[in-house]
């Protein structure tokens, strides 16, 4: 196979890296770890240059979704003890996405549990999305709310939304392995909906499931297929009461060669490290923001992420610019400032989040266990009176 200085030659001359190139970079060597970063280092350059995209998610509404997704802890019959409730209200969901623009966020993620949104919630989201752009003129605003019907894609983007997000997951050679309750097929089908009503689609995968490097390039290709405007890789968060609880198949290395796998084909999309990132990428994040351009800050649907400083500090410490900040350096002081202020203002009641839930059972907290880490339950943010991590 060519060298990988050569694929990246051609992956910024606008020719991508061919499947069987992909395959060779996933089953390469520890040893041509830094050679196959260099290359799809270049071509995020030659792309994005040294700018990073914050994204900021707000789970609308969170559990009890009927779908059967053996990776998600909101599914049909998961035990996972994350928290459920209905609807935000709108000035809710405006305070929380106001968190994240605060934060560097320059695009917010509007999210919803369930198979897909009625006319009346996608109402509701539109009717959010313009409140959200009416204060924040300049910020972007993705959806993602399950499968559409017709006309939903259409009276989302003539709200304001920008984008819709729609994940593969995995192959469709894959598929039946994860889900029994819907195919591959209905979500190639809300992507296409979603693009040809207008918005930017933004879709992407899930690794750690099983699946093989065939399946991940698979994958791939068909997400160049759609012309994905931006790619999430999210890595399994093995949650506790889903059918994938205690899968732990990644290591560090090769979530970065899955990184460069899809950037050298999809050169010139958006590629975000996404969910799991703190949990498999671990030590080698701030390596990861070289390949990829985007990521998302703080806390995740029903997980927390790391300190939102953290990401700022990543992003500063690599030399990175913030998309939509004229200075990443003094946002994140800005940042500091502001979560000191915050924390002092609601001491003592922001003693430990820690205590207990609901049930009354200990709430359970990050831990690593031979090198394994064990995801922290969100407990703050949406759909608590907790400030959120932003």
């Amino acid at each position: 196979m060519p060298s990988f200085t050569t694929i990246a030659d051609r992956a910024c001359s606008g020719s991508p890296a061919t499947p069987d190139e992909a395959l060779a970079i996933l089953q390469s060597s520890d040893d041509d770890l830094l050679d196959v970063v260099a290359a799809a280092a270049r071509v995020r350059r030659q792309h994005f240059g040294d700018a990073v995209k914050v994204n900021y998610l707000v789970n609308l509404k969170s559990g009890l979704c009927p779908e059967d997704c053996g990776y998600c802890s909101q599914r049909l019959g998961s035990e996972s003890e994350i928290l459920k409730y209905s609807w935000l209200p709108g000035d809710e969901a405006r305070r929380q996405a106001e968190f994240g623009l605060a934060g560097g966020a320059s695009r917010v993620c509007l999210v919803a549990s369930g198979r897909g949104p009625s006319n009346r919630d996608v109402e509701r989201v539109a009717s959010m999305t313009e409140d959200i752009k009416a204060h924040n003129p300049e910020v972007e605003v993705c959806a993602c709310l399950g499968f559409l019907k017709g006309g939903q894609a259409e009276r989302l983007r003539s709200a304001g939304v920008d984008a819709y997000n729609h994940n593969l997951n995995t192959a469709e050679s894959n598929y039946s392995e994860i889900c029994s309750t819907h195919t591959f097929a209905d979500r190639v089908d809300t992507v296409e909906q979603a693009r040809d009503a207008g918005l930017s689609p933004c879709s992407g995968l899930i690794v750690g499931m099983g699946e093989s490097p065939e399946q991940i390039v698979e994958t791939i290709l068909e997400l160049r297929r759609l012309d994905a405007d931006s790619i999430p890789v999210n890595f399994l968060i093995p949650f506790e009461g889903t059918p994938l609880a205690g899968t732990h198949e990644l290591t560090p290395q090769h979530c970065l060669r899955i990184l460069c796998a899809v950037r050298l084909m999809c050169p010139d999309s958006e590629l975000r490290i996404a969910g799991g990132r703190e949990m498999h990428l671990r030590t080698l994040q701030p390596l990861a923001l070289h390949v990829a351009n985007s990521l998302f800050l703080g806390d995740y649907l029903t997980s927390e992420g790391q300190d939102a400083e953290a990401d700022l500090d990543m992003i500063v410490d690599g030399g990175f610019s913030i998309v939509g900040a004229d200075s990443a350096m003094q946002l994140r002081e800005q940042v500091r400032a502001a979560k000191a202020a915050r924390t002092a203002a609601l001491l003592p009641e922001a003693a430990p989040a820690a205590a207990s839930l609901p049930c009354g059972k200990p709430a359970p907290a990050s831990t690593a266990t031979d090198g394994i880490v064990v995801p922290t339950i969100r407990r703050r943010g949406a759909g608590t009176a907790a400030a959120p991590n932003a």
